[in-house]
C-alpha cells in the first residue's frame, strides 16, 4: 500500500506540480476550514460508497455542496443497499482510515473495483486539494494533474454534475 511519501513521488515522477501543507489531523469539513490558513477555492470532501452487488465508488466533490444519496444512487445505476462502504473495506481496498478518503487512494486499488466519480465543478477550477491517503495534510495540485494520477493507476474518471 502507498503512504504520503510514495504517492507524493509518484506525483513528482509523474510531472505533477504539487504541494502538500501538514496540519493537525481532520475528520470533517468544518475541522478542515478551521486549520487552513488561506481562502483558497478547490477543497473536497470524498465519500466511499458501496451497493449490494459489491460495486464501489470513490465519489469527489466540492467540500461545500450536499448530495442526495438516493439521487446519486439513481445516476451511478447503483443496486439496492447503496450507502457507505465499512471502514474495514475502506482500509482493505483503498487503504486509508475513516477521515482520510481522497481520490489520491485509488492508488491503492490494484485490483480496479472502484469506480472514481468527480464533481464536474472541479474540472474548470484552477486546483483541487485534497489529502495525501492521511487527513493530517492537504496536498495542492491541478485538477489536470489529479486526473494524470488517477489514469496512471487505471481509474478513468467519471464526470457527474454533483450540485
Amino acid at each position: 500500500m502507498h503512504d504520503e511519501p510514495s504517492v507524493l513521488a509518484l506525483l513528482s515522477e509523474l510531472g505533477i506540480e504539487h504541494h502538500t501543507v501538514h496540519h493537525a489531523p481532520v475528520h470533517t469539513v468544518a475541522e478542515a476550514k478551521a486549520v487552513r490558513t488561506s481562502e483558497e477555492r478547490g477543497h473536497v470532501k470524498n465519500l466511499f460508497l458501496r451497493d449490494r452487488k459489491r460495486r464501489m465508488w470513490l465519489v469527489t466533490l466540492l467540500e461545500d455542496r450536499a448530495v442526495d444519496l438516493a439521487t446519486l444512487r439513481a445516476r451511478l445505476g447503483a443496486s439496492s443497499g447503496f450507502g457507505f462502504a465499512s471502514h474495514d473495506r475502506l482500509r482493505e481496498v483503498l487503504g486509508v482510515e475513516p477521515g482520510s478518503v481522497t481520490p489520491m487512494a485509488a492508488v491503492n486499488d490494484v485490483q480496479g473495483v472502484v469506480t472514481v466519480v468527480l464533481d464536474a465543478a472541479i474540472r474548470d477550477l484552477p486546483e483541487v486539494h485534497c489529502h495525501p491517503l492521511h487527513n493530517a495534510a492537504t496536498t495542492r495540485m491541478s485538477p489536470g494533474g489529479l486526473v494524470r494520477l488517477l489514469r496512471h493507476t487505471g481509474h478513468e474518471p467519471v464526470w457527474l454534475e454533483l450540485a
